[in-house]
């Protein structure tokens, strides 16, 4: 079981950027997918993008394809997104999330993942 921590998020304007992090806690952090979520107020939460476990097998949700990259460092347990050309729209509560699977396809929907960090907010301001 991994213990995943969130950071990075804050205030920006239209069309800045943002890089979020996740540190993951224990020895196995190798051996999960991880998945980046966000919740817009009033709104259910939403995929985001995800990496399988090498790193080599990234996916994204049409509505960040382009301006977002997912990456990870197994050496310091920890997944990154970077966050471009940012809109109002992509103000939420940004979560990380961890799955224990080794496939080269990972997971997208929410119910796949046991392990949620707390959430980072991100606001994007017009």
């Amino acid at each position: 079981q991994v213990h995943l921590v969130e950071s990075g998020g804050g205030l920006v304007q239209a069309g800045g950027s943002l890089r979020l992090s996740c540190a993951a806690s224990g020895h196995t952090f190798s051996t999960y997918a991880m998945g980046w979520f966000r919740q817009a107020p009033g709104k259910e939460r939403e995929f985001v993008s995800n990496i399988n476990w090498s790193g080599h097998n990234t996916y994204y949700a049409d509505s960040v394809k382009g301006r977002f990259t997912i990456s990870r460092d197994n050496a310091k347990n920890t997944v990154y997104l970077q966050m471009n050309s940012l809109k109002p729209e992509d103000t939420a509560v940004y979560y990380c999330a961890a799955t224990s699977t080794t496939a080269w396809n990972t997971p997208s929907r929410e119910f796949d993942y046991g392990t949620w960090g707390q959430g980072t907010q991100v606001t994007v301001s017009s």
